[in-house]
């Protein structure tokens, strides 16, 4: 395919994949030619066995009478079933890893003490008096507590109103989804009903559909999103702004490589511990290696940079999940780790290609042709770290013999680690500065930017590096996360340089406070803290977040997890833009929910645009027409 890529790095590895005739995503993607549109469309359906189904001016209902709509939305909310209970698992992982902690059973520690007692505060924890008087063992009581409190919510009743709504969501919006009957219960219980009203012959309405889409995508964010962005940051520290460094030439041949590839943390902060031992160190130069490297992959590349600086063992992240092959392909990494989300199930034919050993780290994933498995156990993550470095040093031997080979490849630097906390504390402590040069105009409006990335309607990249140009030209500040995110910080666009790039006025203000014009923040699973951010400038303003002038972007939403972000940000009233389009063209009423009727109802709605300027046009307009409303 042509413009593969964004990125000089993946170009030049891609026609190694090529000349290699190694499959890759990039050749798979062209192999399957033009796409069913009926499937595109959302409007066939294969649940029962009278199916398959499409339906067509010929034949306007499925077997069963669903329509057009109905089975669209359908079919969209089982993609966000799937979405919701991947964030719930990861919730789950952290909920897990800090009662361990708290009980002593791992190499981690209560990093961030001040953000643990707030969110025991708020949820009610009090401690047991027989720990009054010692100061460690009332926080690791505290963490475990949490831990519960955690679990409890995520397994909350769905005919109750979920504690963590009502904890952390705004008034205002609460007050619009009990009107609407949207208020949900806990993640695991909502994803029980929507699975059970989703089967055939059960619930074929689409507007009920739809309702139920947005109460499940309420639980999701605030049931698992946001604890376990708060649990993280407990367990590793709350991210401060920093400087690392990204792209795939941080894949130095002649050190030995562990790569950390996935969503959760807990496996690469581990590896990181256990390669600044002195004597995994020393293992390494033994071996004729310069030393022993960590390397983040995707999100947990991404979780990890966030909270760990740059130093001579955690060397940064190599890109998102379409940079993964390319990275192999480097043959310079010798054990690719992978936890619960997005490993490519081709990987298998890597191994002996490329001398790396591929190792799942998750009960969750596995592949053809990778039989090594070490599932992540809190209580065992210090051995299995070591074990994943013994790996390593075993690989390095057949890597060293085979001959190491140099790519010659670009590293970026990035300024990241922008978490709610960091970004008060770069403006003097208060949102105050932030309020002012919105109110002023400097800063027209912020857009959140959480996709993935996608070979849909362009190549890796292009589209996010595009529209986010565009936007901060126009004075628009960027908050980046996700894959989307990765994908600026190796397009230069994380950095204080980028401030070249922004209009005259928030060129201005980033420079004044020292920042880029995108501020990096972290994972999909960081939407909850984004979700924050902007409820505490709404409460700054006495105002719902519907009124402010702030939208998001999915230029390259991929999969399932991004699917109920997207219905969530509708679901808190803000102007959601999404490329490509879901899988719901062919369903004109339920299109024009979600793009129109919904904004009356909620405040939200979707914007579809796939040429990235006109996609701009319309979130400036929406911010404009908002700024006026508020007389700004």
């Amino acid at each position: 395919m042509e413009n593969i890529s964004a990125h000089e790095s993946v170009q030049k590895m891609y026609k190694k994949l090529n000349a290699d005739g190694i499959t890759n995503t990039f050749d798979r993607f062209d192999a399957q030619g033009n796409r069913c549109g009926f499937c595109s469309n959302g409007v066939s359906c294969r649940l029962c066995s009278m199916g398959p189904c499409r339906i067509s001016k010929k034949a306007e209902f499925g077997s069963c009478g669903i329509n057009a709509d109905a089975m669209a939305m359908r079919n969209f909310l089982h993609l966000n079933i799937m979405g919701t209970t991947a964030y719930t698992y990861h919730a789950k992982e952290v909920a897990m890893t800090l009662k361990a902690t708290g009980k002593g059973q791992t190499p981690f520690t209560i990093r961030d003490e001040a953000k643990l007692r707030d969110f025991a505060n708020k949820l009610g924890i009090k401690g047991e008096k027989g720990f009054i008087g010692t100061k460690e063992p009332k926080i690791n009581e505290l963490a475990v507590k949490v831990g519960d409190a955690m679990l409890k919510s995520i397994h909350a009743d769905s005919n109750e109103p979920l504690d963590m709504v009502e904890l952390f969501a705004p008034e205002s919006r609460i007050k619009v989804w009990k009107e609407l009957g949207i208020m949900p219960g806990g993640p695991i219980e909502e994803s029980m009903d929507m699975t059970s009203c989703a089967m055939t012959n059960i619930d074929g309405d689409y507007v009920s559909l739809a309702k139920k889409a947005l109460r499940m995508s309420i639980a999701t964010i605030y049931g698992s999103q946001v604890p376990l962005e708060l649990g993280q940051d407990i367990l590793f520290g709350t991210p401060a702004p920093h400087e690392h460094d990204v792209d795939l030439g941080i894949i130095d041949p002649g050190y030995v490589n562990v790569v950390a590839n996935g969503h959760e943390p807990f496996i690469g902060a581990a590896l990181i511990a256990a390669a600044h031992k002195p004597e995994n160190q020393q293992k390494a130069k033994d071996l004729g290696a310069k030393g022993l490297h960590i390397i983040g992959s995707i999100e947990t590349g991404q979780e990890l940079m966030q909270r760990f600086e740059k130093d001579d063992v955690f060397v940064g992240l190599t890109g998102n999940w379409l940079s993964i092959e390319a990275a192999l392909a480097t043959e310079g990494i010798d054990v690719f780790a992978m936890d619960m989300n997005c490993s490519p199930p081709a990987l298998g034919g890597y191994q002996d290609k490329y001398n790396v050993t591929l190792v799942s780290v998750s009960k969750l994933v596995a592949m053809p042709g990778v039989d090594k498995q070490i599932i992540y156990k809190p209580e065992k993550v210090e051995a299995q770290a070591q074990e994943l470095i013994d790996l390593a040093f075993e690989n390095f031997n057949k890597r060293k013999a085979a001959g190491l080979v140099t790519n010659d490849l670009p590293v970026q630097k990035t300024f990241t680690g922008f978490s709610g906390e960091a970004i008060v504390g770069a403006l003097g402590g208060t949102l105050d500065p932030l309020l002012d040069v919105i109110k002023s105009g400097d800063i027209k409006g912020i857009v959140a930017l959480v996709s993935c990335t996608t070979l849909k309607d362009s190549g890796q990249d292009i589209n996010t590096i595009a529209i986010t140009k565009e936007l901060i030209k126009r004075d628009i500040l960027v908050l980046s996360a996700g894959c989307g995110n990765a994908a600026l910080q190796v397009a230069g666009l994380t950095t204080t340089d980028a401030q070249e790039l922004a209009g005259e006025k928030l060129k201005a203000v980033c420079e004044s406070l020292g920042i880029p014009p995108v501020l990096s923040m972290g994972t999909c699973t960081d939407t909850g803290r984004i979700i924050n951010i902007v409820t505490a400038v709404a409460d700054a303003l006495g105002v719902d977040p519907s009124q402010l002038p702030v939208a998001v972007t999915a230029p390259e939403y991929m999969e399932q997890k991004a699917t109920i972000d997207g219905v969530f940000a509708i679901a808190y009233g803000l102007y959601t833009h999404v490329a490509p389009l879901a899988p719901v063209g062919g369903a004109p009423n339920l299109v024009k929910l979600l793009t129109q009727d919904v904004e009356g109802l909620i405040g939200g709605k979707l914007a579809v645009e796939t040429d990235m300027v006109e996609a701009a046009d319309g979130i400036e307009a929406h911010i404009m027409k908002k700024r006026k409303a508020l007389g700004i």
